[in-house]
């Protein structure tokens, strides 16, 4: 019989490189919430993936930024500390043939924890052949990975060939966790996450930056129905009015897609309920961000 290995892999990169894209690919089912705005992961997102005696624990971090607010400096920490926990690091980057600032830290962060790593080369569905090959060169002169995968998260191209690399580095032993988990995250976490999620993708700029959702019901009815309480919380009066839009319709399109996205993650009909409320300048309040999920380790 073959013996289990079961490993954590951070996945780690600049903002909007394609992290939790390419999380989600891995393990095969939304885990992490996706939007094409940078800094949209907050916390680090556990993944699952059982593939045969193998279990491999995914930790999708946030992209590695300047921090402006407090919750912006829990976020730098929370990329800083899975580096120093896990087995191997995944470091995710753009096709450009220049290590920037962001990669540039996470290199000297590996190199100092003498941390096993690999680097994939997302979205090379953009790119033509002599510039990757041109991107693959910079980046093995700037650190000895283990070794260099071209993928492209989105496509799906590439993953398998990187599981395959990746289980190199799990070590024998137990699995972390049950094999019908998919990640450690509480189902009420998961949901207030997809409602977050459709704030990023339907209202612009800054606004949905500014936003948290907290979860304040959570049950379920004896015919399976779940019966879910979300409250938005905002920064400023004048977004309150736009997240809920004229006649309450944004707020209803935020509402719809966002129990569209639950009901297909837990299996059952949804009856969402949604609020909107003003907390001036919650990113910079410690026992805010403690309230919303953002807790330190």
């Amino acid at each position: 019989m073959d013996k289990t290995k079961s490993g954590m892999i951070a996945i780690v990169g600049r903002p909007n490189v394609g992290k939790s894209t390419l999380t989600n690919a891995l393990v095969g089912e939304k885990i992490a919430i996706v939007t094409n705005k940078p800094q949209t992961t907050r916390n680090r997102i556990c993944a699952i993936l059982n593939r045969g005696e193998s279990q491999f624990v995914f930790l999708d971090t946030p992209g590695l930024h300047r921090a402006r607010t407090r919750l912006g400096e829990y976020m730098v920490g929370v990329v800083r500390q899975s580096v120093a926990d896990v087995d191997a690091v995944l470091l995710l980057v753009e096709p450009i043939a220049n290590v920037g600032a962001p990669e540039e830290e996470l290199i000297q962060r590996i190199k100092a924890l003498d941390m096993p790593a690999v680097l994939a080369v997302n979205k090379i569905d953009t790119v033509k052949k002599d510039e990757l090959l041109a991107v693959i060169q910079t980046y093995a002169q700037a650190h000895a990975f283990a070794a260099i995968v071209p993928i492209s998260a989105k496509d799906g191209e590439g993953v398998d060939e990187l599981l395959e690399v990746l289980e190199r580095f799990l070590p024998e032993g137990p699995r972390l966790f049950p094999e019908d988990m998919i990640t450690d995250q509480p189902e009420r976490q998961v949901c207030a996450e997809i409602v977050r999620e459709k704030l990023l993708l339907c209202l612009d700029k800054e606004i949905p930056h500014g936003t948290a959702v907290e979860v304040t019901k959570f049950s379920q009815r004896e015919d399976g129905m779940i019966d879910l309480d979300a409250t938005i919380y905002c920064e400023k009066n004048s977004h309150k009015g736009i997240i809920i839009g004229k006649g309450g319709a944004m707020l209803k399109k935020i509402s719809t897609l966002a129990r569209e996205d639950i009901e297909r993650f837990m299996g059952e009909k949804v009856f969402l309920q949604t609020w909107v409320k003003v907390k001036e300048n919650w990113r910079d309040q410690v026992n805010l961000l403690k309230n919303f999920g953002y807790r330190d380790e």
